[in-house]
């Protein structure tokens, strides 16, 4: 084992507990079996598509503080492609849950997705370049599991079949390998010290991801 793969096999350590819960979680089990009320769903695809907005917003910070030319312009790309994805499948997730891109982007950003979106925001203007890849890879990382895995137990529902493919898909899978690879490069170029930075940023994201799940399930609003 290179040293690269002992990194990443470490930072996968930090965060398995953590995917293993999301496995587990109603609102993944629900994706799978189809019995995800479609309410809970909607609220998801409503919040994530704020959440991806901002998102974009960070993978640019990425591409504007990386060192090497390869990242700049992978990050640029993925950046252009996380607005992609909001302006089509989830225009057409949520046309048919009997809603608009135009009626979901005025609904409030909730709690969850706030405090999620501006901490890698946090990360990305205030840390390292280090911490900011950091910040954005569990994203990246829990989707594609999730998304492999959903994809091996399959859906009977349609809509969250299309959503499981996305997130399945090749293209996905090969974005999510060039960000685990840029992570594992930019770990060697550090000190033990940044190592540790990143870690720490990926297991804070890793929580958030959670909590998103968890947020979308219970249709989280804002208690006062």
């Amino acid at each position: 084992m290179t040293d690269g793969d002992r990194f990443v096999a470490a930072l996968w350590s930090d965060i398995e507990d953590i995917y293993a819960a999301i496995l587990a979680h109603p609102f993944i089990t629900g994706l799978g079996d189809g019995t995800l009320p479609r309410p809970a769903f909607r609220h998801f695809i409503t919040q994530d598509a704020h959440y991806l907005r901002e998102y974009a917003r960070v993978l640019t910070l990425c591409a504007t503080k990386a060192t090497h030319d390869d990242d700049v312009t992978m990050f640029a790309s993925h950046s252009a492609n996380a607005v992609t994805a909001e302006q089509t499948l989830h225009a057409w997730l949520l046309t048919e849950l009997g809603t608009t891109a135009e009626e979901a982007s005025a609904e409030p950003v909730m709690p969850t997705t706030l405090a999620y979106t501006n901490y890698l925001l946090a990360s990305a203007y205030r840390g390292s370049y280090a911490e900011a890849v950091g910040a954005v890879l569990p994203c990246y990382w829990l989707y594609a599991r999730v998304g492999t895995h959903l994809r091996a137990v399959g859906s009977p529902d349609p809509l969250y079949a299309r959503w499981i493919e996305a997130y399945a898909d090749p293209d996905f899978q090969e974005a999510t390998n060039q960000i685990l690879t840029t992570t594992t490069r930019i770990a060697w170029e550090s000190t033990p010290g940044t190592q540790l930075l990143i870690r720490t940023r990926a297991h804070t994201a890793a929580r958030y991801e959670y909590l998103f799940w968890n947020a979308a399930w219970h249709q989280e609003q804002w208690p006062i």
